[in-house]
């Protein structure tokens, strides 16, 4: 939320407004204007009470209701806080005028000066509060127009990785080598691996224009790509998947397991005799990916473009952030699902 930037308002402008509002109160009740210098000491000080509890009133509204699909209820709330605390104040100051004999209407209840002196001071909290309204809405507008200018950098980025991995040459080239093995040791298994390869190909072509895509098609999508991973290195890897059913149609950035999973095979030794082990699973609205930690020896170089992209969706995305851990036994990624529109 963008702090109210009002302190020459607060110095200046309120003071001047009082001595005018004050002006015009006097002339519109044809109540001579007394030379007591307490008349405009107290009504400057009225109009700073007023402002103070009127700017507490715009704080909050921009707490409670954010967003620019949220300006109608933000004004609403303003304007009833406005309407209630100005008469409040000002009836209030009125009264007081009268017991100390700063009005000598003769009338404790004469409803003119009353009616004017809240009537000014909504009426100019309003307009000031319309000016601070306008410029919120542009500073929420340039913000929400500077991520999605961001967001756009990012899926394009992302279908750049994407399309990397579609021609990746050692990607086709290491699946083409497991492909021929089978050919000649297991064709059943062989027609397996060309289904699940053309499934991955297939769903990697379909993601270059999706923002969001429900979980189970990323479920369906990881388990057809780590059966590829799976023949390549045999007993030397493994998965685990424990995803609660009510999560299958949340949603989640296309590709983020696959990002995720390759993170995790490019960093870690995979053997038989040192299995890797990739866990899949759910927990209080987040899925986590997690694997047991074995560094290669050899230190692969890494610009963490990956986990940057996923990291940078989320926060434009979603606003929530993504859980990294890590130490000398395991390294997990937690990432928000994100509830379909058709529930929220």
């Amino acid at each position: 939320m963008q702090k109210l930037n009002d302190k020459w308002m607060r110095i200046l402008g309120v003071p001047l407004l009082a001595f005018t509002g004050q002006w015009a109160m006097y002339g519109y009740t044809n109540v001579p204007y007394p030379d007591d210098w307490r008349i405009p000491f107290f009504f400057i000080l009225g109009s700073v009470v007023v402002w103070e509890t009127n700017r507490w009133g715009i704080i909050l509204s921009r707490r409670k209701y954010t967003e620019l699909t949220q300006t109608r209820l933000r004004v609403l709330y303003q304007l009833v806080w406005f309407a209630f605390f100005a008469s409040l104040i000002r009836i209030t100051q009125t009264f007081f005028y009268d017991l100390i004999g700063l009005w000598k209407s003769g009338d404790y209840l004469q409803f003119r000066p009353y009616f004017f002196n809240t009537l000014v001071s909504f009426a100019g909290t309003v307009q000031i509060a319309a000016y601070y309204e306008g410029v919120y809405l542009y500073q929420r507008w340039k913000v929400a127009y500077t991520e999605a200018q961001e967001l756009k950098k990012v899926n394009l980025q992302s279908q750049l990785d994407s399309l990397k991995t579609q021609i990746n040459p050692h990607f086709l080239f290491n699946n083409l080598n497991s492909l021929s093995s089978l050919i000649t040791s297991d064709a059943q298994q062989a027609e397996l691996f060309v289904d699940e390869l053309s499934s991955v190909y297939r769903y990697l072509l379909q993601q270059n224009n999706r923002d969001l895509c429900p979980l189970n098609d990323e479920i369906q999508f990881i388990k057809a790509y780590f059966h590829l991973l799976k023949t390549r290195y045999g007993d030397g890897i493994f998965m685990d998947t424990d995803i609660e059913p009510h999560y299958l149609s949340y949603l989640i950035p296309p590709l983020t397991l696959q990002i995720l999973l390759e993170n995790a095979i490019k960093h870690n030794v995979i053997a038989v005799s040192r299995p890797l082990t990739i866990k899949l699973y759910t927990l209080d609205g987040n899925l986590y990916v997690e694997n047991n930690l074995q560094k290669k020896k050899m230190a692969v170089p890494s610009n963490q473009i990956g986990l940057q992209n996923i990291m940078i969706k989320y926060k434009l995305l979603a606003h929530s952030p993504v859980t990294i851990y890590n130490d000398e036994v395991k390294f997990l990624v937690g990432v928000p699902l994100l509830t379909p529109t058709t529930e929220g």
